[in-house]
């Protein structure tokens, strides 16, 4: 059970002009929101994974030239065993 407010009056009377052939029908346009909200929130995810990839692709190798070859092991050798 969901309570009518009117900011959620207010996103069903936009769901009634988005999908007018359930304009009706109050629950199956809050149906609708739900569907079309969690679709959103998954292109979210999917567009923020995706910018983060991107990123590491691009700085992929350029700190390479910040270390000298065998920095790690020069780091390790005082290390205890």
């Amino acid at each position: 059970m969901v309570t009518e407010t009117d900011e959620v009056a207010a996103a069903l009377d936009i769901a009634a002009e988005r999908w007018p052939e359930d304009a009706g029908s109050r629950t199956r346009l809050l149906l609708r929101l739900v569907q079309a909200g969690r679709q959103h929130v998954v292109e979210e995810q999917r567009s923020a994974v995706e910018a983060r990839l991107v990123a590491l692709l691009q700085l992929h190798g350029s700190l390479s030239a910040c270390y000298p070859q065998g920095y790690l092991d020069q780091l390790r050798e005082d290390w205890p065993a």
